[in-house]
């Protein structure tokens, strides 16, 4: 039986990918900050006849995901598919609001998700297994958001670093994908409704899962009309990028 190991599992696109996998049998590595809510997703999922491993972790305590991965997969007996998915969401002014609030949102959603990836890695090379290592940036890697310009620096680097390592483990037997998701309703933003084709995080999850299967490097989701705005977007000029959001 295939085995999956997902940060942020506690809600969102995480908790939907989740639920997907189960309903296809693969048994789960569950990981985020809220054990209680893991719990409750454990028992709903252990009705599906699946196993079910949870672990409490913040991720912005990047020396603990190493240790926190590798006891997971112990306790399941090894990893097929590891998901990098935690992640922070803020709305920050520079120069008005606290910069700090963009410190944590790039130790998060850059340096804790390198750091996802990276143990990923080693687990992956340690038990000399043919792994996938799936990393969650965003559509805003393509073109900064005004008014989430950390949120955005940090998907940019994310989908870099996602790049250089999927060329740098292709000889190691190791596939990396990065995922692209545009707006999704979660419990992450409030007033999501009012940006542009925003879908729920089940439709989200089950597109997340066919590219993943097909072990695609890049993953845009919804595909349409992302893939073709993410290319527009780059050409866009600001005042209508910062119309759009």
């Amino acid at each position: 039986m295939k085995k999956v190991i997902i940060t942020g599992a506690s809600s969102g696109i995480g908790e939907a990918i989740a639920e997907e996998y189960a309903k296809k049998g693969y048994s789960l590595g569950l990981i985020a900050r809220r054990l209680d809510r893991l719990k409750v997703i454990k028992r709903r999922l252990n009705d599906l006849g699946v196993t079910v491993a949870i672990r409490s972790l913040d991720v912005a305590n990047d020396q603990e995901i190493l240790p926190t991965m590798e006891s997971i997969a112990e306790e399941l007996g090894g990893a097929d598919i590891i998901i990098a998915n935690a992640g922070i969401t803020a709305i920050n002014r520079t120069g008005k609001d606290n910069f700090e609030v963009n410190r944590n949102v790039i130790q998060i959603n850059m340096i804790s998700a390198m750091a996802t990836v990276d143990a990923a890695a080693r687990i992956f090379r340690a038990n000399k297994t043919q792994g996938q290592i799936v990393g969650v940036s965003s559509v805003s890697a393509y073109r900064g958001i005004p008014g989430s310009a950390a949120y955005s620096g940090s998907k940019a680097g994310f989908s870099n670093y996602l790049d250089a390592v999927r060329m740098e483990l292709s000889n190691k037997g190791i596939s990396v994908t990065a995922v692209h998701p545009g707006f999704v309703k979660t419990e992450l933003s409030d007033n999501m409704e009012k940006y542009p084709f925003v879908i729920t995080a089940d439709k989200a999850a089950k597109a997340i899962i066919a590219g993943i299967t097909k072990k695609e490097a890049n993953i845009i989701v919804p595909k349409m009309p992302w893939s073709a705005l993410s290319k527009l977007m780059q050409v866009m000029p600001d005042k209508l990028v910062a119309k759009m959001f």
